[in-house]
């Protein structure tokens, strides 16, 4: 007979290999016990002592009144219709933008002020996904040129729940073009650099 070569294993448990229906191990000694929490990059070490801070946009702290005037205190253009660029139309109809609308304003509330003027065809008023609260403007479609115009001209500086509205058109034309521009080089009016020695 040839010998066969065969290789003993001895299996010893390690305490890892443990089955959970030991009762005698103490959980306190146990490798898999709790271990103290690391130190926090983000809370500044202590989890329960600090505020925690936060990155990104839209958690700072302000007040009612900053929030208010975010928008109120920017100067927008304002496009002049009479004799210059004019407001575009869109593919489906005459869009105008509302700023300064108040944070708990419903979609309601302005098809009830702005249906005054024409049949409101379409009306956005975009939410803060952090807050819930209205951003602070609409988009609100007109069907008709007209009644567009209208909203514009009675509703401009009006108030809404109590908040300053300002009310303009979405989309203008651009601004005018020179009919006699030369056509320019890409360096503009800049004189040629001198060669380059090697």
């Amino acid at each position: 007979m040839a010998a066969v070569d065969t290789e003993a294993v001895d299996f010893e448990p390690e305490d890892d290999d443990l089955m959970d229906e030991d009762a005698g191990v103490d959980i306190e000694t146990s490798p898999r016990a709790q271990q103290p929490k690391l130190k926090s990059a983000i809370t500044g070490g202590s989890s329960f002592s600090a505020p925690k801070k936060t990155k990104g946009r839209g958690f700072r702290e302000e007040t009612v009144a900053e929030r208010n005037n975010r928008f109120a205190s920017n100067n927008f253009d304002s496009l002049v219709s009479d004799g210059g660029p004019g407001p575009q139309r869109s593919i489906e109809g005459w869009i105008i933008l509302v700023t300064g609308v108040h944070e708990e304003a419903q979609e309601d509330d302005l098809h009830n002020e702005f249906g005054e003027y024409g049949e409101v065809k379409n009306l956005h008023l975009n939410l803060d996904r952090r807050t819930g609260f209205v951003k602070g403007y609409a988009l609100i479609e007109y069907e008709r040129f007209e009644e567009a115009q209208a909203a514009i001209s009675h509703l401009n500086g009006s108030q809404l729940l109590s908040q300053n509205i300002t009310v303009d058109w979405a989309f203008s034309n651009g601004p005018y073009r020179r009919r006699n521009m030369r056509r320019r080089s890409p360096r503009g009016h800049r004189s040629r650099s001198p060669r380059r020695r090697y």
